[in-house]
């Protein structure tokens, strides 16, 4: 480890947050189930793809429309049409993050397909997305199972982190305002990572 911007040569762990909270008593499948129900409970994300023009990153709020191998491939839909298809046309590279209200949050990095399979589609179609795509009156492109501007983002996983937390609200504040007084980490969460060669393990038998 490099001695940042802090000048920390010397110190016995200039992360003590990451120490004190890392969990890596579990198995792999139990991070990938913890992982999954996490993002199922969650539901909404920010996913992350590259401007091919700018080479800026560009983040959308989308909804997770399904998992498939237990949580290692993430659906979206999407209007095939849109900027973010055109974004990962050109590069396949994403992160989608996820975060709710007590601060847990999981962060998947991957690379993506654009899937426009009627029976895919269907199989996870919600009414509610003629909304967003609209009925352009042509009676093929009117925002139904069978628009073909419907398709779906499949995010396959490449790696995983995540903050999942093992104490209840009033414990978690307990512990932050305890460290304030005495200087010591709180632990309110269980830190989890998720490697590219768990993952490449995982995926042989899911």
């Amino acid at each position: 480890m490099s001695e940042g911007f802090s000048n920390t040569s010397g110190v016995k762990h200039p992360d003590p947050y990451k120490e004190a909270n890392l969990d890596t008593e579990v198995s792999v499948q139990t991070k990938l189930d913890d992982l999954s129900r996490f993002m199922d409970a969650s539901k909404f994300c920010m996913m992350t793809t590259v401007n091919p023009k700018t080479h800026q990153l560009v983040s959308r709020c989308m909804a997770l429309a399904g998992q498939e191998n237990g949580g290692l491939d993430l659906l979206f839909h999407t209007n095939t049409e849109s900027g973010k298809t055109d974004d990962l046309a050109a590069d396949t590279h994403i992160n989608v993050g996820f975060l709710n209200n007590s601060g847990e949050w999981a962060s998947i990095s991957g690379t993506t397909d654009i899937i426009t399979d009627r029976d895919l589609v269907k199989k996870h179609y919600k009414s509610h997305l003629k909304a967003w795509v609209g009925d352009l009156g042509d009676g093929v492109h009117d925002g139904s199972a069978n628009d073909p501007r419907i398709g779906i983002i499949r995010v396959k996983m490449a790696t995983a982190h995540y903050a999942i937390s093992h104490k209840n609200i009033a414990s978690r504040l307990t512990e932050v305002a305890k460290g304030v007084v005495t200087g010591d980490t709180a632990v309110v969460n269980k830190l989890r990572e998720i490697s590219e060669e768990e993952v490449s393990k995982l995926r042989l038998t899911h």
